[in-house]
């Protein structure tokens, strides 16, 4: 008999959640509190969590949780194996961008900020089996990287406790493992983030990842500016690259997150010899609505909006 599939959806790490799961509604219920824990963990905005800890804590070595431990130490490896576009050291930037709060709390005009200055990259962050030190200077952001990295442990955790199948999509970043309910591969919508409501892609899985990051979304008002949140490490100022979002496929979401993130601010053409470089399937989206695929894209393409069929059911 196949395995019942449930499905929840939540808000989770600032974004909203959606969990389908083929092994009933405990398996359900654990995914949603692992999900809460590592939010309690990795939370810029709560001042016990272990990023919080360690954020306050310069130049000490702080004992922190597993994952943790392995999330900081793929945050550095991010930044060494992308030669600084992804750089999880850009929190002092980011706040002095405005966001210095849950975005949902944030008013849409700021008040004036000190000057941008460059991230100052990781290369000095200490870590051991157990601790981490961060340089006087230096405090980690892990946003997106951290939703990315949740959905990989989460989906990877149902499966060990029995699920048969799993999809873990936070805020589209998408975790998909395991077999797929009535069909031969998951199928992922990915957002038309141009036309909010609309979708650009259908993607067809049998296991893996697919994350977009983009700049037309969480968006402030500073002195008549339009600011965002993705903070080009290099100016420390938010990015202004010909690119306004990028899907990529990979093996694991967190690593389609960072690769996504850091082909957006390198712009068009260097952001295609990135993901060229990592053997990735991308899509990247220019401020005239041009797309263009990279690596392997048309592989994983079941539905567009000009094919003349009729988009299948999502997986999340």
């Amino acid at each position: 008999m196949a395995a019942e599939v449930v499905e929840a959806r939540c808000l989770v790490m600032g974004s909203a959640g959606h969990l389908l799961v083929a092994g009933g509604p405990e398996l359900l219920a654990q995914a949603h509190s692992r999900l809460e824990e590592l939010e309690s963990l990795w939370s810029r905005f709560r001042p016990d969590s272990d990023l919080c800890r360690l954020n306050a804590s310069p130049a000490q070595w702080v004992r922190l949780s597993p994952p943790t431990i392995a999330i900081v130490r793929q945050a550095v490896r991010a930044w060494e194996l992308t030669g600084g576009l992804f750089d999880p050291t850009v929190l002092p930037a980011l706040e002095s961008a405005g966001y210095t709060r849950s975005f949902e709390a944030l008013p849409q005009e700021l008040l004036p900020a000190t000057a941008p200055e460059p991230a100052p990259g990781c290369a000095d962050v200490g870590i051991r089996a157990d601790q981490v030190r961060l340089p006087p200077g230096i405090r980690l952001d892990l946003g997106g990287i951290g939703k990315g990295y949740a959905a990989d442990l989460v989906a990877q955790e149902l499966l060990a406790s029995g699920a048969g199948g799993a999809c873990v999509n936070l805020g589209g970043d998408v975790r998909v493992a395991g077999s797929p309910p009535a069909a031969s591969s998951w199928v992922v919508a990915v957002e038309n983030e141009t036309a909010p409501g609309t979708d650009l892609v259908w993607l067809a899985l049998a296991e893996g990842a697919v994350a977009t990051s983009t700049r037309l979304r969480r968006r402030w008002q500073r002195q008549g500016r339009e600011h965002h949140h993705l903070i080009d490490p290099g100016s420390g100022a938010p990015t202004a690259s010909d690119v306004v979002s990028v899907t990529v496929v990979a093996g694991e979401t967190h690593w389609a997150e960072v690769l996504a993130k850091a082909a957006l601010i390198a712009g068009l053409t260097a952001g295609i010899a990135l993901l060229e470089s990592h053997a990735v399937a991308g899509l990247l989206v220019t401020e005239d609505g041009a797309a263009h695929s990279v690596g392997p894209w048309e592989r994983f393409v079941t539905w567009t909006p000009n094919c003349g069929g009729t988009s299948p059911a999502s997986a999340g």
